[in-house]
């Protein structure tokens, strides 16, 4: 049986309306009896995640910038201070529209945003504060992401990838990119979380659908693609279920637990 279980959210977790499946929760319960460990695992923050779930302890949190165990902090990794700043300064003049938010491990920062972006925001990122200007955003900047009104990927990857080529730049939802330190990922955050656990990383499995899922389903003993997952996630998992609309998770758990 698997003994560490990530399990990312959007697309994959959650259902088409971004809720945890009721069904889950019993699930949840059943694998603490059986010793398993099941963790969410999200470009979400952490405080957003901690008001999703709860009762959970473990958290991997902003694409594997924060790692969180036991009311500890496990493991943050922060951009390099001058890479962050020049980017939110490019920023400005990206030829695609863009809604910058700066992520420290506690809070996020943002200028005032559009009520629709502003709502979309507030879903990822429980806690926030909005500054006069993205400068004035203080702690260490564990995370840049970026609201993009258009398609992220077709539009806004290669932009910021190109101004920021020492930073990890990813993709993670039709709207949104991730820019994180270089060693950040969610497949690198589940070796250090189960290095803190002391289990295997053959004892692991990870559920993803999207490519900031990519390095977290090649990493994990088992990878577990949806059914609705991007194909470079098929293509690195060693099982594609159903979709999240079916609440495959939900029901591979199930399998599991028995």
């Amino acid at each position: 049986m698997h003994r560490l279980i990530a399990l990312d959210m959007d697309g994959t977790l959650l259902d088409p309306r971004g809720r945890v499946p009721e069904s889950f929760w019993p699930l949840y319960d059943d694998a603490t009896t059986h010793g398993v460990t099941l963790t969410p695992a999200s470009g979400r923050q952490l405080a957003t995640l901690r008001q999703m779930f709860p009762a959970c302890e473990t958290f991997i949190a902003e694409n594997g910038s924060v790692v969180w165990h036991a009311g500890e902090v496990v493991s943050t990794t922060p951009l390099d201070d001058d890479a962050a700043r020049r980017l939110i300064d490019a920023l400005d003049d990206a030829p695609f529209p863009a809604h910058v938010v700066v992520c420290s491990p506690t809070v996020a920062a943002t200028l005032a945003l559009p009520e629709a972006v502003d709502r979309e925001v507030d879903k990822y990122y429980a806690s926030r504060t909005i500054v006069a200007r993205l400068a004035d955003a203080t702690g260490p900047v564990i995370k840049i992401a970026i609201y993009v009104d258009t398609d992220a990927e077709r539009d806004g990857y290669a932009w910021v990838r190109d101004h920021t080529p020492e930073l990890r730049v990813v993709v993670s939802g039709k709207h949104w990119i991730d820019v994180m330190a270089p060693e950040a990922d969610k497949g690198r955050a589940l070796e250090q979380l189960a290095g803190a656990l002391g289990v295997d990383m053959s004892d692991t499995a990870a559920f993803g659908n999207y490519l900031n899922d990519l390095g977290m389903v090649r990493a994990a003993g088992y990878g577990v693609a949806m059914g609705n997952a991007h194909n470079d996630i098929k293509a690195a998992a060693d099982e594609v279920v159903g979709t999240n609309a079916d609440n495959a998770v939900v029901e591979k758990l199930r399998q599991w637990l028995q």
